[in-house]
């Protein structure tokens, strides 16, 4: 594995656009707002609160994770972003009803000014939504290139010098591997011919990515999971990432679903079924929208417990996910599971969790930590995949960006 030279320091201002200026979007920018004015603390966000340690436990070496690496300042970040509606960001705040009115009224003179760009949407990939403030273009491919001329615009206004887009919009509709995302030509090729399989969010991902800006993905989309533009990003030095926030009842499983694979506890089934009132759960109250969010939600106890090596364990798991579509839920979205576990000698228990939580205040912490970690991957030169942003941040790789040992849990060093 190549070495790293240089991290390069964050000079000037970074660039943040929301793809989706909604209930995610507007609770992240109004908390960074609030957290840099000393108004309210970062709770959630690794980049802000964590530590990492350093050498042997015995060492007592461990600072800030801020202080360790050349993260971006929270205020340096400059924001903008699309989106279907031509709310300002403090209207789309208000609208979703995530922030309390003492939040809100501290944030309405930042937020009123963060107006959204005109959105490259297609109601035929997120159904239960019609926007009027929408890009027009003859074909898929001068809609991305109206993406790119606005991330250079915003860029130019703002003078800032360096930029990261993430996505914060909705789920779109399940897409299957095409031949079409085969290879940046093929790609280019369909987004000329307005081919089906390209998806807006995929616009949005070739035009930051052929920009030279890193992308997220917030949601379950298909999106930048293609040869295509896993390739571009290779090719133009961006680094990636993202497959949903996973804030609430997914969440939960990425949580309890390595305990019970490190403690080799059997799984007969996990049924899981939610209620939410926000415009998520509108969306996904189409059926294919709730395909693609269903097969994230699926694929996740599969990546975690890997039936294929635990057969007796997690071959035969029935795993059940329903979404409820529940307006007076707002925001705060309610889960409950049930999961059917086995233990020694295959005796039979059950664990049933009621998780009522709030998804964009889940959600906005790890919006920060994407974005200043993309920032920080691109400064030090890495590109495509960063694997290490996946499930739960992985601080080997900040130890190994710094030069720093890596920590392997053997413990021998303190014995031998």
């Amino acid at each position: 594995m190549r070495r790293l030279s240089a991290i390069a320091p964050p000079k000037g201002k970074l660039g943040v656009l929301t793809v989706g200026m909604g209930a995610v979007a507007t609770t992240f920018m109004a908390g960074v707002d609030l957290v840099r004015r000393k108004k309210a603390k970062p709770v959630g966000s690794l980049t802000q609160l964590g530590t990492i340690r350093l050498g042997k436990r015995t060492d007592g070496r461990s600072p800030s994770i801020q202080d360790f690496v050349p993260l971006e300042k929270l205020e340096n970040i400059v924001f903008g972003g699309w989106d279907i509606f031509p709310d300002t960001a403090y209207e789309a705040a208000k609208n979703a009803a995530v922030l309390g009115p003492e939040h809100l009224a501290e944030v309405k003179k930042f937020l009123s000014k963060i107006r959204p760009m005109k959105a490259a949407f297609d109601q035929n990939y997120v159904k239960k939504l019609s926007g009027t403030h929408v890009k027009k273009g003859r074909t898929k491919y001068d809609l991305a290139l109206q993406i790119r001329d606005d991330i250079q615009k915003f860029q130019k206004k703002n003078r800032v010098s360096r930029t990261v887009v993430i996505w914060c919009g909705s789920t779109e509709i399940f897409l299957k591997p095409h031949a079409v995302y085969a290879t940046p030509e093929t790609f280019v090729a369909a987004m000329k011919g307005n081919h089906a399989a390209i998806a807006p969010s995929m616009l949005y991902a070739w035009a930051a990515i052929t920009s030279g800006v890193p992308f997220a993905n917030g949601a379950p989309n298909l999106t930048v999971d293609v040869p295509a533009l896993t390739g571009l990003a290779r090719q133009h030095g961006v680094p990636i990432c993202g497959k949903d926030f996973k804030t609430g009842q997914t969440l939960m499983k990425t949580i309890l679903a390595p305990g019970f694979k490190a403690r080799l506890l059997g799984m007969n089934g996990w049924f899981s079924t939610n209620i939410l009132g926000n415009r998520d759960g509108e969306v996904l109250d189409d059926p294919e929208s709730f395909k693609t969010k269903e097969e994230s939600k699926l694929g996740v106890l599969e990546y975690i417990l890997q039936p294929k090596l635990y057969p007796d364990l997690y071959g035969k798991i029935h795993h059940k996910v329903r979404i409820n579509y529940y307006p007076p839920r707002g925001d705060n979205k309610e889960g409950w599971d049930n999961i059917d576990i086995f233990g020694w000698l295959g005796y039979p228990m059950q664990i049933k969790v009621d998780f009522l939580c709030r998804d964009s205040i889940l959600a906005a912490p790890i919006v920060l930590d994407l974005v200043l970690f993309l920032d920080l991957a691109k400064r030090a030169g890495m590109r495509g995949i960063q694997e290490w942003l996946s499930f739960y941040f992985k601080k080997n790789t900040l130890r190994w960006m710094m030069g720093e040992g890596l920590i392997t849990h053997l413990g021998q060093e303190y014995y031998d």
